[in-house]
């Protein structure tokens, strides 16, 4: 008569099978990956309240279109127009939540070159020696001199999260995609704090570029 096993036995079984195949010739070193998100961020803009109300009126506050991934975070029903020094313009440039203390456009190289701004890649909120450009909503325009980026692509994470890829705020990291059209993304920033979650931020000529939408598998490499 077969004895049965019980599941913390079978459990036992499988780990010490996945550590046998995998060459690790330890139980303790299988560890679950954390759940991995990588996003296309498209272009969008950070607003503080004064120019909030320069462009939408007097006590305007942002509605909820959609939350997004990060703590928080959402795309407002919000939009404005964006001109740059070309006179070619880009309608409904999504106004992204909640309101800053300064004002930041976020555009991919394609959005950039057509507008005609040298953007630089940078980090949200960093905004030394950048280009600005004319926003125009329902109620005024407003002049920015500076803070038109190409953002740097980036990842978010935990501590915890941080932890299990063994690296710190500021590391950079690799982004590899398995599409038809897939590729290795260097050069992730790590972001790293107790709100945020694993998140990959690419600009959408990025995702394009690797069809992200489309990808099988992603994962993150040091």
């Amino acid at each position: 008569m077969n004895a049965s096993l019980s599941p913390e036995q079978i459990e036992r079984i499988v780990r010490q099978t996945v550590s046998e195949l995998s060459g690790t010739g330890s139980s303790a070193a299988v560890q679950d990956s954390p759940k991995l998100i990588a996003s296309i961020s498209a272009r969008h803009a950070h607003l503080n309240q004064e120019a909030l109300e320069i462009l939408f009126g007097r006590g305007a506050e942002l509605s909820v279109q959609k939350y997004l991934y990060q703590e928080g975070a959402f795309a407002a029903d919000q939009t404005v127009t964006i001109f740059g020094p070309r006179k070619q313009m880009i309608a409904n440039l999504r106004i992204l939540g909640p309101l800053r203390d300064y004002c930041q456009v976020e555009l991919a190289f394609t959005d950039s070159r057509f507008l005609g701004i040298e953007t630089s890649v940078r980090l949200s909120g960093d905004h030394h020696d950048t280009p600005g450009c004319y926003l125009v909503g329902p109620a005024g325009g407003l002049e920015l001199h500076s803070g038109v980026v190409r953002a740097a692509r980036h990842v978010h994470m935990s501590p915890s999260e941080a932890d299990f890829y063994g690296v710190k705020a500021g590391d950079l990291m690799k982004l590899v995609v398995d599409s038809d059209q897939g590729g290795v993304l260097d050069g992730l920033i790590c972001r790293i704090s107790e709100q945020e979650k694993l998140e990959v931020h690419l600009d959408t000529d990025e995702g394009n570029g690797v069809d992200l939408v489309h990808a099988r598998k992603v994962h993150l490499e040091k």
